[in-house]
């Protein structure tokens, strides 16, 4: 904040300054958030799979939670291997492990990453095909959450100049023309 207040008018440094406290909540509870339900997920899948005495329980579990940190397609690249290595002691218990993991994955989403992040669900899977086609691995972690800071900057943008020209910044006000 010093370095920002010595090299920047007052007016541009608190806007810097309001802006990198909105990035820091926006990336820090994405990524608490995001860390939290894989452990939950995770250790839900240990249950899950120690209940039905599926092979590999811990090796899985730990495959299908650490994946989840993805989004939406974390827990299909995690399962796809998994699968594969129960069907190799059992293909019934491999069909049972499927059912099982397409039901946990019910507890996550687009959705509650939408409702974290401030974006809709279109903008959360647009975002991971985006900065996972252009970052790979890592764009597809940080991409929700990048998204979100570019999506609120341009809103608080087109805001700005609405408000200089006298305009109304309700979206429901440009519906009807």
């Amino acid at each position: 904040k010093k370095v920002i207040y010595g090299i920047f008018p007052l007016k541009i440094a608190n806007r810097a300054v309001r802006e990198l406290r909105f990035i820091h909540q926006v990336f820090g509870g994405f990524i608490i958030g995001k860390l939290l339900d894989s452990l939950i997920i995770g250790i839900l899948c240990f249950c899950g799979m120690s209940l039905m005495k599926l092979p590999y329980v811990m090796l899985v579990s730990v495959i299908v939670g650490v994946t989840n940190v993805i989004p939406f397609f974390g827990p299909f690249i995690g399962a796809i291997p998994s699968a594969f290595f129960i069907l190799l002691v059992n293909p019934l218990q491999c069909l049972y492990f499927i059912i099982f993991v397409l039901l946990l994955q019910q507890f996550d989403g687009p959705k509650i990453l939408g409702d974290s992040t401030g974006i809709s669900s279109f903008g959360v899977l647009f975002s991971i095909l985006l900065f996972g086609g252009l970052f790979g691995f890592v764009g597809m972690i940080i991409g929700v959450p990048t998204f979100a800071v570019l999506y609120n900057l341009g809103k608080d943008g087109v805001e700005h100049f609405l408000r200089k020209k006298g305009l109304s910044c309700n979206t429901q006000d440009y519906a009807e023309l």
